[in-house]
């Protein structure tokens, strides 16, 4: 399949909403302020940035022009747009894993819309389980310190 045919296109967006959705969902069970929506559109906006990367990529492949750059400018955004989930309350900073996720799904869609699936769907699949597999674990050496 062509990367400009509707079909590849169509499939490449649902993936990476999907893909996206995955880890949202996980924050919105957590019940933080950027939940199942907000981890979906980021995913799906760079996979259509990282869509349109490539369709200019292929419209000027005869020049000099860089297609990365617009990849580029969705890694600077995301991490501003970051900057704004992370709140210092007291001694403690949060938002920081929200920060992450946020930018993790800005990568899932993007390998999606260059055509990575396999790649963005085990790497979604990885996260998701340092989101809930690790998070046990990081609870009983934060009990174990506590006890210290």
């Amino acid at each position: 399949m062509e990367f400009s045919d509707p079909v590849t296109i169509i499939l490449k967006l649902l993936l990476a909403t999907l893909l996206s959705g995955l880890i949202g969902l996980e924050r919105e069970s957590r019940h933080k302020g950027a939940g199942l929506r907000t981890h979906m559109l980021v995913g799906i906006s760079a996979c259509l940035v990282a869509l349109t990367s490539i369709y200019v990529s292929d419209i000027y492949r005869d020049t000099n022009l860089d297609p990365t750059r617009l990849l580029h400018g969705i890694i600077t955004g995301i991490g501003f747009l970051c900057a704004g989930t992370i709140i210092r309350a007291g001694d403690q900073v949060v938002g920081l894993t929200t920060a992450a996720t946020v930018w993790t799904v800005a990568c899932i869609g993007m390998a999606v819309g260059v055509g990575q699936y396999i790649t963005a769907t085990v790497f979604t699949l990885i996260v998701f389980f340092v989101l809930i597999g690790v998070r046990s674990f990081e609870k009983r050496i934060k009990a174990q310190n506590n006890k210290e």
